[in-house]
Formats: C-alpha cells, structure tokens, sequence
C-alpha cells in the first residue's frame, strides 16, 4: 500500500510539473509588456489543454479506491468470509480464529477460486492490449465478459430476472447483460448461498447443546452454564473430524470446481 501511494504522488508531481512546464512555455509564446509592477499580457494560448493525462491519474485514483469493493462483491470472497463466520459462531468462539485470520484466509481461498478467471483475462484482455491489439475498451468488454460468465454461473435465474425486470430491459441473452443487472443478483445469491451453508454448520453443533443441557438437567446440574461442557464437546468434535477441511473442500467445491 505504501509503494502504491508513493507510485501515485510520483506520477501526480510528474503530471503536475510537466502541465507547470507546458503552462510556462505557453505563456512565453505569449507577448507581455511590463510596466513596473504592472504586467500586461497579449494574446491567450492557442489550442485545447490536454487533459488525457488528468484522466488517466482520476480513473486510476477512482479504480484503487473501488478496489475492495470490487474484490469484495465481484468474486468468491463474500460466500467465504461469511461461511467461516459462521463456523466460528457456531462454536461459539469469541474472538478465535481472529478477524485477519479469517480474512486473509477467505481472501487465499478466493485467489485458489479465481485463478481460472485471472488466466482468461490475462490471456484474452490484458496481453493482447499490451500487445497493442486492442483497444482499451476492446480489453474491457472481454475481461467484463469473463467477470460476468463466472457470476452468472453462480447466480440463480430467478434473482437475475428480478434486476433484469427492475431495470425494465427488454429480453436480453446472459452474456449481453449489463453488469449492473449481474452484480446486484450475483450478491444476493451469494448472501442465499452462504446462510444455507450456515444453517447446515450450526446444526451439529445445535444438537450438542440440547444434549448436554438435557443431561444436565436430568442430573440436577441445573446451575451449571451448558457452555462450559459443550464447548470442549464442539471442539473435540471438530477436531476429529477435521472440521476445516471439510469446511473449506465445501466451499471450494460449491464453486463447481
């Protein structure tokens, strides 16, 4: 983050000096007459300022800050990082694993899951434009057309013709979707996704704490927390059967892969 920061206000002094220098030659093609502390000047620069270079540094401060939240809604990440939330809630941890832990976990995960998709931008967007083969609007609409494959083979029809009826689009084949009708219902068929894996995760863990209660009770043991037996329960059982493991194969696989 750092060097990206430092790269930025390099090229924004390089852009700044370099319109400094442009403006200072302009003005001495320009006549000016100077009387005393008043200066007068003839004649105004000819030609448009150029400011493909002023775009260039706003699209890409624009982009770096939409970063998160295009890795956040655009892949796998948001069905990963809630699933290993509910993991963690399901055995009822406070703060273990921590916060980072989790995230960078889920954000490794979404790496493994998003390779393929990587590659095929790489290959049919980013070198042909480094090449000059294409245009940059040409290698945009082909790396769109790989983002949007992968989400709608993830998304369910029913919450895509819901934005695609919304936005009042007339019949329209998946892979000329806008991306605005495909983002919205690719996250909500994550989010639907995630909290059915979810209830399947507590349900084992649930049974636990209705057992131990009931032995519990049925032993008079009624001022004793539950929690302090079924919690060593929960761990030992996720630890036999390799619960991460198992957890993480789950996800990955309902990815298709």
């Amino acid at each position: 983050m750092k060097t990206t920061r430092c790269f930025l206000l390099a090229f924004l002094l390089v852009f700044l000096a370099g319109g400094t220098t442009a403006s200072a030659q302009t003005n001495a093609a320009a006549t000016a007459t100077s009387l005393g502390p008043i200066q007068i000047t003839l004649g105004a620069p000819s030609g448009a300022p150029d400011v493909d270079a002023g775009i260039k540094v706003l699209f890409i401060i624009t982009l770096l800050s939409l970063a998160p939240s295009i890795l956040l809604l655009m892949t796998c990440f948001t069905r990963v990082v809630i699933v290993l939330s509910f993991v963690r809630s399901a055995l009822q941890l406070q703060g273990t694993p921590a916060n980072q832990i989790i995230i960078g976990l889920s954000l490794f995960i979404t790496y493994f899951v998003m390779a393929p998709v990587w590659e095929n931008i790489n290959r049919d967007a980013i070198q042909p434009y480094q090449a000059h083969q294409l245009t940059s609007t040409q290698a945009l609409d082909k790396a769109a057309g790989h983002i949007r494959t992968f989400m709608l083979r993830q998304t369910r029809p029913k919450d895509v013709e819901l934005f695609v009826a919304m936005a009042k689009l007339q019949p329209t084949s998946p892979d000329q979707l806008p991306l605005r009708v495909v983002i919205p219902a690719f996250i909500i068929s994550e989010l639907r996704t995630a909290f059915q894996m979810g209830f399947l995760i507590f349900v084992p863990f649930i049974l636990i704490d209705l057992v131990v209660a009931t032995v519990l009770m049925s032993m008079g043991m009624m001022m004793m927390p539950p929690m302090t037996i079924s919690l060593p329960l929960k761990l030992l059982l996720f630890v036999l059967v390799d619960g991460w493991t198992l957890v993480v194969q789950s996800v990955v696989r309902s990815f298709g892969m």
